[in-house]
């Protein structure tokens, strides 16, 4: 969401800050935007998927022994790990949805649970479906909002959390993560970037009540909220805590990145960076002057090569 779309919704706190402190650049980053300053090596995976496009090509074969038709092959395995990365986040985005409509329902408020759900069956990803179900269960959660758009006007970052429920009597804020399955048949691990993630979410000062009537509040479950994150596979979920005892850390990492992002903002409206070089222009020749002749400022030798005297072993006929 961009500053002016949030300075419209709320014309009165955040508005003000925005005209204030926002102006330029016309854009407030994300939370994920933040972290994503921060260097992501993908390219082993990348690498991996575009190999394993290959060697699961029913052309293989066909193709082996002709060069040509097998470079062909490789340029369509570079385009499918591409694929393969977007197929990634568009069943992320279903498997968000369908955890959004469960708690809307639990909520009391209006929800497509089975319209999400049947989404996510179309294409035979019910699974993690039924993982959001069981995480659901097994922690007994009792829904406070979903999907709930933040905002700290201090450091100037927006984002929106997962959600926000209680848990065994505590607050808790919530992401989740659509993770693979390992060889074992586990979900996957996730990564220590995501308690920067909810940190920053935990950090919050403003949350939208009511984005149509542009209404906001003071954030109300920053002060010491349980941090979990919830890796939802195909055949389990797992859920991790963030430690309480390194949460200044990633804060301290969040707000670096956050300095970053804008130094690149800045830099790129600065005008632009690298301009066209022309080589130098050659060296002046040195001027030519005729025999006998000197140029001003020239030394005077004060005895020519000619006058000088001749040694008796070089005298002719010696």
């Amino acid at each position: 969401m961009t500053a002016p779309e949030l300075a419209a919704a709320s014309p009165d706190g955040f508005g003000r800050m925005y005209r204030r402190s926002f102006l330029e650049p016309p854009t407030v980053p994300s939370i994920t935007t933040v972290i994503s300053q921060q260097p992501v090596e993908l390219d082993g995976w990348r690498s991996y998927m575009a190999a394993k496009h290959v060697a699961d090509h029913p052309e293989l074969r066909q193709v082996a022994a002709d060069p040509s038709q097998m470079r062909r092959l490789v340029r369509t395995a570079v385009d499918a790990s591409e694929a393969y990365a977007r197929s990634a986040a568009e069943r992320g985005d279903r498997v968000h949805s369908y955890a959004e409509q469960l708690a809307l329902q639990a909520l009391g408020r209006p929800h497509r649970v089975q319209e999400t759900l049947e989404a996510l069956r179309e294409r035979g990803e019910e699974g993690f479906a039924r993982s959001v179900d069981h995480w659901w269960q097994a922690f007994g959660v009792e829904p406070v909002a979903a999907e709930l758009t933040v905002w700290n006007h201090s450091l100037g970052y927006a984002g929106t959390l997962d959600l926000v429920a209680r848990i065994n009597g505590r607050i808790c804020l919530v992401d989740y993560k659509t993770k693979g399955t390992s060889r074992d048949g586990r979900v996957k691990s996730l990564d220590d970037k995501v308690a920067m993630q909810l940190v920053a979410g935990m950090k919050a000062e403003e949350s939208l009540v009511d984005a149509e009537a542009g209404t906001w509040e003071p954030w109300a479950h920053g002060e010491d909220p349980l941090l979990i994150a919830v890796a939802v596979g195909e055949t389990e979920h797992a859920a991790v805590r963030v430690n309480p005892e390194v949460r200044r850390h990633h804060w301290s990492t969040f707000c670096q990145l956050r300095r970053v992002w804008g130094a690149r903002v800045e830099a790129a409206s600065a005008g632009r960076t690298l301009l066209p070089l022309a080589p130098p222009p050659p060296p002046a020749l040195a001027p030519q002057h005729p025999v006998g002749q000197r140029a001003v400022g020239e030394p005077v030798d004060p005895q020519p090569a000619a006058a000088l005297p001749v040694p008796d072993h070089a005298a002719p006929g010696h």
